[in-house]
């Protein structure tokens, strides 16, 4: 038999057998281990054609299994339940976690970070700082019954949060380190108790250090920092304890590109002086991700994509083959290498297609988790509890007038690269005041959005692009209620449209082409309400609706 340990451990028992899990992992015989289970063949060789995506309902799945902003990716199985994670940057909450029973369908959970201001106040709505900063990349990890999620922050450290449910609550943060430059940190606990962390900073080349911790994984030895390997612009860490080696995961850049790696030794401080290429550079090509088992004894590689198109870096998961003591992404080639698999059967059977949430009637006390604020909201100038089953967003002046960027309480979720998405959200205009704006907007480096704006008494309809304001119809006085929409397909070129009566939409002329928000981040749907002029006014929605095609 042999043992797989990483990221901490509990003492479980299963049907007929005793089972250990150490973060995802279980015992599993050698003849697995060695050359990994037989899957039944499937078309691999060609890119999913743009907009087909995830779970296909007849026992096959095509990746990317989550076509949007699922960045930074971790994964971790605890029993029969898979959990992900996903870093956010400047969002609030932060620190996306989604659960799934078959790696395929995943359903959004909760959040680590309910407010990120725990970091630093430059995120909170008065200051708006640190776009692309805040919660980079982390590790989610299973130890003493408690789940545990470290990620960094590129300029302010290694943060910690631990829960006993991962869909909360979390505890407050602890800072683990001071500084800046650090990235990519995981967690591993070792058959004798001893916890580490291993991390990467990219201010000092790329090193990656490994670090004692205290049993509970929430101190580190500062004393104890090693240097266990350094190449170009390594990162992505992940530590394994497998039979007699500990493997260490991390991407580099080659002459093929950013492509992952792992090495071995027999001791967790090295010196690894083995290494091997997991898998070539492919259009979408796997990057950042976690290694996993399921019950069954199969292997997975779950994984976000190296390059971000405009809706981000997306999910995709790759069948793992064991090859002389070596995991394979893919479908091996004669070079020992594997090769980006762009369809298989479902890891698990009996699981039915479940689409992500999307949609919301806002008739709950709480938001929806897939909902995250542009930055820490202003607390008072929101509610769904004034009026049940509505979102009452207040307008407050902008920190740059008619920048909708420089607004606050934008309130976002991420768009996805599907056939075809058409977004629409019912308004209530009642309580509009001089000087306010509101609407939906898709926004990254550039942004459109189409809305109402307010002038006296007198209302109408608007399309901003990057603040280049086109106006539109007069909106009667008489009428209360509108309807805003946004229609885009899988190369995202988005169309909005406005109504009175929800039946007839009026196009804006001139179609949106999204663009993603830089630095690998992928645009963002918005709702939001402004003021100029005074801090006044408010509007009511009444739902949120997103039909995928």
């Amino acid at each position: 038999m042999v043992e797989l340990m990483a990221k901490g451990w509990d003492q479980r028992s299963g049907p007929g057998r005793n089972m250990k899990i150490v973060s995802f992992f279980l015992l599993v015989g050698l003849g697995s281990y060695l050359v990994g289970p037989a899957r039944a063949a499937v078309d691999v060789s060609e890119a999913t054609p743009a907009g087909i995506w995830g779970d296909q309902g007849d026992g096959t799945y095509r990746n990317p299994i989550l076509p949007g902003d699922f960045q930074n990716t971790d994964v971790l199985r605890v029993g029969s339940d898979y959990y992900y994670i996903s870093a956010t940057k400047e969002l609030s909450p932060g620190m996306l976690i989604l659960t799934s029973k078959d790696l395929v369908n995943w359903t959004y959970l909760g959040h680590a970070v309910p407010d990120i201001t725990q970091i630093n106040p430059r995120y909170n709505f008065d200051k708006m700082e640190g776009v692309n900063r805040g919660i980079w990349a982390g590790s989610l990890g299973y130890h003493d019954k408690k789940f545990l999620v470290y990620f960094t922050d590129p300029d302010f450290g290694i943060y910690l949060s631990t829960a006993v449910n991962p869909a909360g609550p979390w505890e407050p943060l602890t800072q683990m380190m001071a500084g800046p430059g650090w990235d990519d940190p995981c967690p591993f606990w070792d058959d004798d108790g001893q916890a580490y962390l291993v991390a990467t900073n990219f201010h000092d080349g790329y090193k990656i250090h490994l670090f004692k911790m205290s049993p509970d994984g929430k101190t580190l030895q500062l004393d104890s920092d090693q240097v266990i390997h350094q190449s170009k612009e390594s990162e992505a860490n992940k530590i394994y304890k497998i039979k007699d080696y500990y493997y260490h995961f991390y991407s580099e850049v080659t002459s093929e590109g950013r492509v992952p790696f792992m090495e071995r030794a027999k001791n967790i401080a090295g010196p690894y002086e083995e290494r091997r290429q997991l898998i070539h550079k492919a259009d979408g090509y796997p990057n950042q991700g976690g290694l996993l088992q399921t019950e069954a004894g199969d292997w997975y590689f779950v994984t976000h994509h190296g390059a971000a198109k405009w809706d981000g870096r997306e999910a995709s998961l790759l069948p793992v083959t064991w090859v002389d003591g070596w995991p394979v992404w893919g479908t091996p080639g004669p070079d020992g290498i594997g090769n980006m698999v762009w369809s298989g059967n479902k890891p698990i059977a009996g699981f039915p297609v479940k689409p992500l949430q999307t949609s919301d009637e806002f008739d709950s006390a709480t938001l929806s988790p897939q909902w995250e604020w542009y930055f820490q909201p202003r607390a008072d100038k929101w509610s769904l509890q004034e009026r049940p089953g509505f979102l009452r967003l207040y307008a407050c002046r902008p920190l740059q007038p008619g920048v909708l960027t420089k607004t606050a309480n934008i309130l976002t979720q991420r768009p996805l690269r599907v056939a075809q998405s058409e977004v629409t959200v019912k308004m209530d205009l009642s309580h509009m005041a001089d000087g306010q704006v509101a609407g939906l907007s898709l926004f990254g480096k550039t942004y459109g959005a189409v809305g109402i704006e307010q002038t006296g008494n007198a209302r109408s309809f608007y399309f901003d692009e990057t603040k280049k304001v086109t106006p539109g119809a007069a909106i009667p006085e008489s009428t209360t209620e509108v309807w805003l929409r946004a229609s885009w397909d899988a190369s995202g070129l988005a169309q909005f449209s406005t109504s009175t009566d929800g039946t007839s939409f009026n196009p804006v002329e001139t179609p949106y082409q999204i663009a993603n928000s830089g630095n690998y981040l992928g645009a963002k749907i918005g709702l939001y309400t402004a003021n100029d002029k005074q801090e006044s006014g408010y509007i009511d929605i009444d739902w949120f609706h997103y039909d995928v095609k």
